[in-house]
C-alpha cells in the first residue's frame, strides 16, 4: 500500500528554503574567506586559492545544494530553476551530498581537529547542510518520479570528479583528499579507495530511490 505524501506548503516551503539556503551559501562564503585569507598572509596566489577552493567535493556539491535551495526559494519562474527543481536533479544533489557527510565522518574526521571559524565552517558544510538538505528532500521534492536508471546519471558526477582531480594531481602533484593521494598510495589503492566511495555512492542512490518509490502518491483506484 502506498504511503501518502508529505509535503510542506508552498508558503512554508519557500520560508524554510530561503534559511536553509543562507545556512548553507553562509558556510561556503566562510570557507573561501578562510582559504583567500590563508593564501593572502603566506604570499601565496589568490587565484590559485580559488581555484583550490572548488576543487574539493564537498564544496560543488554544497554548492549544487545551496543552488537547489535558493531556486526552490525563488518563486521567480526561470530555465535554471526548473531545472534545479526537477525531482532527478535535487535527488542526486540529496545524495551527493549525504554521501559527503558520511565520507568525512569515516574518513577524515579523525585526520585533524579544526578550531574557531574552520570548525564552524567544517561542521555547516560536513555535518549542518547533509542533514538539512535530507530533511528538504524529504518533505518538500514531490516523489514518485525517480527511476532505477537515474543512479546511473547521479554516479557521473563523483566519476567525473574523480577523473578530474588525477588529472590536476598529476599536473600539480597536489590531491585534495588523503585517500586519493597517488603520490602516497599508487594508482592501485587510490582505485580501490575510490572504488569503495563510488560503492557508497550507489547504495546512498539506491536508498534514496527506493524511499522515493515508497513515499509516492497513492494512485487513485
Amino acid at each position: 500500500m502506498n504511503n501518502p505524501p508529505t509535503r510542506v506548503g508552498a508558503t512554508a516551503t519557500r520560508t524554510l528554503c530561503t534559511l536553509l539556503a543562507m545556512v548553507g551559501w553562509s558556510g561556503l562564503a566562510l570557507q573561501l574567506d578562510l582559504v583567500l585569507l590563508a593564501r593572502w598572509t603566506s604570499g601565496a596566489s589568490v587565484l590559485g586559492g580559488l581555484v583550490n577552493y572548488f576543487s574539493f567535493f564537498t564544496i560543488l556539491t554544497n554548492t549544487l545544494a545551496a543552488v537547489v535551495l535558493t531556486c526552490e526559494a525563488t518563486g521567480r519562474e526561470s530555465g535554471v530553476r526548473r531545472f534545479f527543481l526537477q525531482p532527478r536533479i535535487s535527488s542526486g544533489v540529496c545524495v551527493s551530498i549525504i554521501v559527503v557527510g558520511v565520507a568525512y565522518s569515516v574518513l577524515l574526521r579523525n585526520l585533524w581537529q579544526p578550531q574557531g571559524f574552520q570548525w564552524l565552517a567544517n561542521e555547516v558544510l560536513h555535518d549542518v547542510m547533509p542533514v538539512l538538505f535530507a530533511l528538504y528532500w524529504w518533505f518538500c521534492v514531490p516523489k514518485g518520479a525517480l527511476r532505477i536508471r537515474h543512479i546511473g546519471l547521479w554516479a557521473l558526477y563523483p566519476i567525473l570528479y574523480f577523473a578530474y582531480i588525477l588529472l590536476r594531481g598529476h599536473l600539480l602533484g597536489v590531491y585534495p583528499y588523503p585517500f586519493v593521494d597517488v603520490e602516497k598510495l599508487g594508482y592501485a589503492l587510490t582505485f580501490i579507495n575510490a572504488s569503495a566511495i563510488l560503492a557508497g555512492f550507489i547504495t546512498v542512490a539506491v536508498i534514496v530511490v527506493g524511499l522515493d518509490r515508497w513515499k509516492r502518491p497513492a494512485t487513485p483506484a
